[in-house]
C-alpha cells in the first residue's frame, strides 16, 4: 500500500480536545477509548493539514488532496497515535517512555505503508523497566527496577529517531529512553497530563467570571499519523503533501491556537523503506 508515516513532535503542549468530560477536569484531552491513551483525531489532523495547504494551494488542488463534500480525495488521514511521552523523572532528567503495546502496533502501522522495522519487542511486568543504563528509576511516585539492554534501546532510538525533525532530539533519545510495561504506561498516560487552571476575569473588577480545568498532553510527546495514498490515484498528492512542509516543517493541532498550544515539528518518512 503506498503511503507515508509522519513524526509529529510537541514544541508545545497540546490540546486536543473531547467532547466528553470527566471528573473535576471539564476539558480534557481526546483519548482512545479501550487503552486510554491520549491520541489527536484523524479528522482533527485532516483539517489541520488542509488549513497548511490552504495557504499555498488553489482551491483545485486541495480537493484533489483533500476532497470535496461529494467526492473523496486522494489520501486518507489516520489518527495521531501517541508512541513516546514524557514523564518525569525524581533521579534523572526527564525520561521517554514507551511500552510494548505502543511499539508492537508502530511496527504493524510502518507494515501498512511499507516502512520495515527491525526489532523484538519484550514483555515487561509492572514495575520492570529498560533503559541502556539499568539501576533503580523514579518516574513521578513509582519506582522502577530497571535491566539495561543498550543494544534493544540503540535499536529503538535508530527506529523512532527519523520521526523527530531535530538532530538534537535525536541525539539524547538513546540517553532518555526507557521501556516500561503496558500497565504503568497506561498509568502515567492517564494521570500523568497537565492540567492548568483557566479563568475569565471581570474587565471592571477583576473577579472571576468562569473558571475551568483544562488537560494537555506535554511538550516533547512524540505522535506518528499514516497518511495513506487512495489505490485509485496514481499517488502522487502524496508528493503535494510532503512539499507542503518544505519551507517550514511546522503544524498547529487541536485547540487552544493563540495561547501558543498545538505546535508540532513535523517529520516525513516514505512508505517502502527500512527504518
Amino acid at each position: 500500500m503506498k503511503g507515508a508515516l509522519i513524526g509529529l513532535l510537541a514544541e508545545t503542549s497540546l490540546h486536543p480536545g473531547s467532547e466528553a468530560t470527566g471528573g473535576v477536569i471539564d476539558l480534557p484531552v481526546a483519548r482512545e477509548g479501550p487503552t486510554g491513551f491520549p491520541v489527536i483525531n484523524g479528522s482533527s489532523l485532516k483539517g489541520a493539514l488542509r488549513d497548511k495547504a490552504e495557504l499555498l494551494w488553489d482551491v483545485s488542488q486541495v480537493e484533489a488532496v483533500f476532497g470535496k463534500p461529494d467526492g473523496a480525495g486522494g489520501v486518507a488521514v489516520t489518527d495521531a497515535r501517541l508512541l513516546l511521552l514524557p514523564v518525569r523523572s525524581l533521579t534523572s532528567h526527564y525520561r521517554w517512555v514507551t511500552s510494548p503495546f505502543l511499539l508492537e502496533r508502530f511496527q504493524r502501522d510502518c507494515a501498512l505503508v511499507g516502512l520495515k522495522t527491525d526489532f523484538n519487542v519484550p514483555n515487561l511486568k509492572s514495575e520492570e523497566a529498560l533503559d541502556g543504563q539499568g539501576g533503580k528509576l523514579f518516574l513521578e511516585e513509582l519506582s522502577f527496577t530497571v535491566a539495561k539492554d543498550e543494544g534493544l534501546i540503540r535499536k529503538l532510538a535508530d527506529t523512532i529517531g527519523p520521526l523527530c525533525l531535530h538532530q538534537s532530539v535525536r541525539e539524547r533519545l538513546k540517553d532518555q529512553l526507557v521501556l516500561i510495561s503496558d500497565d504503568d504506561m497506561k498509568h502515567f498516560a492517564l494521570t500523568g497530563l497537565q492540567v492548568n487552571a483557566r479563568n475569565e476575569l471581570d474587565k471592571r473588577t477583576k473577579t472571576s467570571k468562569n473558571l475551568w480545568y483544562e488537560e494537555t498532553i506535554p511538550a516533547d510527546s512524540l505522535f506518528y499519523s499514516l497518511i495513506i495514498a487512495s489505490p485509485r490515484r496514481d499517488g502522487c498528492e502524496l508528493a503535494f503533501l510532503q512539499a507542503v512542509f518544505t519551507e517550514s516543517p511546522y503544524l498547529q493541532v487541536g485547540g487552544n491556537e493563540t495561547i501558543g498550544q498545538g505546535w508540532c515539528a513535523v517529520s516525513w518518512l516514505e512508505g517502502g523503506k527500512e527504518r
